[in-house]
């Protein structure tokens, strides 16, 4: 192959993830850009790139009026639900694999639950939260988000978990170790690129959800999607706060996945190649 002709392909696939890369990123700036505009900038006609003086105003009346505690609210519902499903999810895709639970067909029916539409639940969901006293509570999030989250995390995690050689942990108990310290020194390990990449799946699950956020919240823990929903009115449009709340959910976004990225990418290819 000649050397010009290496170039240029090198050069048509980095020209093609550049435009792959600005399509994906141009509407997080054009929020961003939105939320330090002034009204005038906003419906400005051609429109404005740049603010010509970056106006913080919406950020600083997210914060005043405790509209941004929904971010917070969101946080701690996806997070606590997230670290639950991968602890439920991880030792019930074990027992799955490694002593059969259920039978051939279980992981199957599991997985099935996660392809009910939730509008379909919606309403008993709501109905049963009501008797309970769960209506407006982090509880009453996290045990729902948990439980939606459930299915796809034991389905991963039953996947890589099968990759694994039982030698390997035959050899670990024989040396003394218990099923537990197993799977916390041996299964864990081995999984972890796609012990991350679920989890980071998982989080971002629970933290788009809106359909239950909107149900089963009130003013205590009304989280970030919900709350973007409430700056559009049949009146008028707070596009400045859209903006300024959606670069506050984003963020969150952005570093997990930023700082997950290594994991992600191990996770998704792990037993893509057979030897």
């Amino acid at each position: 192959m000649k050397p010009w002709s290496t170039g240029w392909r090198l050069a048509l696939r980095f020209g093609l993830a550049v435009v792959i890369a600005v399509m994906f990123l141009f509407p997080i700036y054009w929020l961003a850009a939105i939320s330090l505009k002034s009204p005038e900038e906003i419906f400005a006609y051609p429109p404005v790139w740049l603010p010509e003086k970056p106006n913080f105003s919406s950020y600083i009346t997210l914060f005043r009026d405790g509209d941004a505690w929904a971010v917070w609210n969101s946080l701690v519902t996806a997070g606590i639900s997230t670290v639950l499903a991968m602890i439920f999810g991880t030792l019930a895709a074990y027992a799955i694999v490694r002593y059969r639970t259920g039978g051939d067909h279980l992981a199957i029916w599991i997985i099935s639950q996660r392809m009910i539409p939730p509008i379909c639940v919606a309403f008993p969901i709501f109905l049963l939260y009501v008797l309970l006293g769960l209506i407006d509570t982090y509880t009453g999030l996290i045990a729902l988000y948990t439980a939606f989250n459930l299915p796809y995390v034991i389905w991963m995690m039953r996947g890589y978990i099968q990759d694994i050689p039982v030698d390997l942990e035959q050899s670990a108990m024989v040396d003394g170790l218990s099923r537990l310290a197993v799977i916390r020194k041996v299964v864990l390990p081995m999984v972890k690129g796609g012990f991350f990449a679920t989890a980071v799946f998982t989080f971002i699950f629970a933290w788009n959800d809106f359909l239950f956020a909107l149900i089963l919240t009130r003013s205590e823990v009304v989280t970030y999607p919900v709350q973007v929903t409430g700056y559009f009115g049949s009146q008028s449009t707070f596009w400045s706060k859209i903006g300024a709340m959606s670069m506050l959910g984003v963020l969150p976004m952005m570093i997990v996945v930023g700082t997950m990225q290594r994991f992600i990418v191990r996770g998704m290819s792990m037993g893509a190649v057979k030897g």
